[in-house]
């Protein structure tokens, strides 16, 4: 509402009514114009919110929409790491992480229960128990308080955040400003607009990919741990066949990617499956607590996985801090401690630098399922020789339906290895008559680029979207799903058991003449003299006209 005085000095006035939502990226569409409130009166107000229920986006805007954002999203994230790291001396790598972390916790509330944190807030006192931090501190215990999460798992993300939050340098007052209060007013301000309209897996992977890489590695020397962008997390979790009933684990979580995509899908089924809201809500709280579990041996990586599940859901009850080699033994290690985890999918990117490229993840896991699926996606190194022991063991106990070959930039910018995905039935041996589809996926419909000031480094140019839906209706269903796909780029062939390293089959290539080919051989050849016939004439007489 608006208001201005006209030439008599009577206050004139306008009001005007926008629809601003999660779905439409927080953009406001104008409702309409009015002259007072009276389309908020009972007899007006249902005419009123049919009109609000009509304002959808085209398909073409929301797209446009999405593309906009993620490039400021992109741009906001490297913006802020570059800030804080010039400008702000004293702070590590986890206590950038951690300031992030802790300032979007503290600012999103819960509604009713929780009030935001708001910048004003923060006083930069140094009056004991006001201090910034303190009060930070303070939102985010009330914050977990509501959430439902293990005690002990509400005590290490409070202890953990208090390491920086509750630090002398940072609280220490210059200028009347703390350097918290300035860097969480920077954190706030270049974030806030993505995530306080609704937290979507987009926002939390690209915040999480670029936190990831602030930590620097200094545990992981070989750098070899690269995140899944979601798109390649949700073809994970759909071909292990994740729905509202499934329980799924990962050995080597990183910041909980794949654990979100099968958080989503499973979410998503419930709400397709389940028509009573009471019963709904019920599947929803046991889909968080009690049917997610991962592993992640970085400390600091760890804590990602925690927050990143907390922001996305609460699913954070069942990450877990072992080494899921040395020191997992299948149980639940909150709540239903004495029992076993009953995965029946297993999702997983590991860092191919473990034994077998990986490998040994998949043997150990897949030996703790009764039954279900698994899809991996690992350097391909892993299916031609590398992991050739562990593969034969697995498959003693346990079929490989399908090998797909990914695109060579998948993960373009961060690592240029030939990866693989890998889909396994679980407790079935593998018969050596068993039917493989190895599937060629170097065009997946998206072309990638690591132009830093591209608007888009994703670009769907080739039906990426039905590209990636005919791939998980052909390792289900097979042959019969072939549309987009050629037979060049899907072959069904068998592999030996016993071999270990003939994983990454492609199609066999006909090298036999027809009498077509020999026809447009010639034809061919016949076109080209033409041409240079042409050509030679043409230069002749250009010559002589000279």
């Amino acid at each position: 509402m608006t208001g201005y005085k006209d030439e008599t000095g009577k206050i004139q006035h306008e009001i005007g009514v926008y629809y601003v939502s999660k779905s439409n990226f927080g953009v406001g569409q104008i409702v309409g114009e009015f002259s007072d409130f009276s389309f908020l009166a009972p007899k007006n107000f249902d005419q009123f919110i049919e009109k609000v229920k009509t304002l959808n986006l085209s398909q073409e805007e929301i797209d446009k929409l999405k593309e906009q954002r993620e490039k400021e999203i992109d741009a906001s994230l490297v913006k802020l790491n570059n800030d804080i790291y010039q400008n702000e001396k004293g702070l590590g790598e986890n206590d950038r992480v951690y300031l992030v972390a802790a300032s979007i916790i503290a600012t999103i509330g819960i509604p009713g229960k929780v009030s935001p944190l708001e910048k004003s807030d923060l006083k930069s006192s140094t009056e004991k128990g006001n201090t910034d931090g303190e009060i930070i501190v303070r939102k985010i215990t009330a914050f977990l308080g509501e959430k439902e999460i293990p005690a002990e798992k509400k005590d290490l993300i409070i202890r953990t955040l208090s390491n920086t939050l509750l630090t002398e340098n940072i609280n220490k007052v210059e200028n009347g400003e703390s350097q918290l209060k300035r860097v969480f007013s920077k954190i706030v301000d270049d974030l806030g607009i993505y995530y306080k309209i609704g937290l979507t897996t987009d926002f939390t992977g690209k915040l999480f990919n670029e936190m990831y890489s602030w930590l620097g590695f200094s545990q992981d020397k070989l750098n070899d741990v690269v995140l899944t962008p979601s798109y390649i997390a949700t073809l994970l979790v759909k071909l292990a066949r994740v729905n509202k009933d499934s329980y799924v684990w990962d050995f080597a979580a990183g910041s909980a990617g794949l654990l979100v995509a099968a958080m989503n899908e499973m979410l998503i089924d419930a709400k397709d499956n389940i028509k009573s809201p009471e019963e709904l809500t019920q599947k929803e709280i046991k889909i968080k607590t009690e049917q997610l579990l991962g592993l992640e041996l970085l400390s600091s990586v760890y804590m990602l996985a925690i927050l990143n599940m907390i922001l996305m859901g609460d699913g954070s009850s069942n990450i877990l801090n072992k080494d899921s080699i040395k020191d997992f033994d299948g149980n639940y290690v909150f709540g239903q401690t004495n029992s076993k985890f009953p995965a029946d999918a297993f999702v997983l990117n590991p860092p191919y630098s473990a034994n077998g490229n990986g490998m040994n993840f998949v043997e150990k896991a897949l030996a703790m399922m009764n039954k279900g699926y698994a899809a991996i996606i690992i350097q391909n190194s892993a299916g031609s020789g590398r992991a050739k022991e562990y593969n034969k063991k697995i498959l003693e106990k346990h079929t490989l339906l399908a090998s797909i070959k990914m695109p060579i930039d998948l993960f373009i910018g961060k690592s240029s290895v030939q990866t693989n995905v890998y889909v396994f039935k679980v407790n079935e041996k593998h018969h050596k008559d068993e039917i493989v589809k190895f599937i060629d996926f170097s065009n997946d419909g998206y072309t990638r680029t690591n132009r830093k000031k591209s608007s888009n480094n994703l670009k769907d140019t080739d039906s990426a979207k039905e590209r990636y839906e005919e791939l998980v209706n052909l390792v289900r269903f097979g042959k019969s799903k072939l549309n987009i796909f050629t037979e060049k780029e899907y072959y069904e062939g068998t592999i030996d058991p016993k071999n270990g390293s003939d994983w990454n089959q492609t199609a066999p290539i006909d090298t036999k003449p027809t009498l077509q080919d020999f026809k447009k051989t010639v034809s061919d050849y016949l076109a080209w003299e033409v041409s240079n016939i042409l050509r030679q004439q043409s230069t002749e007489e250009e010559r002589l006209g000279k």
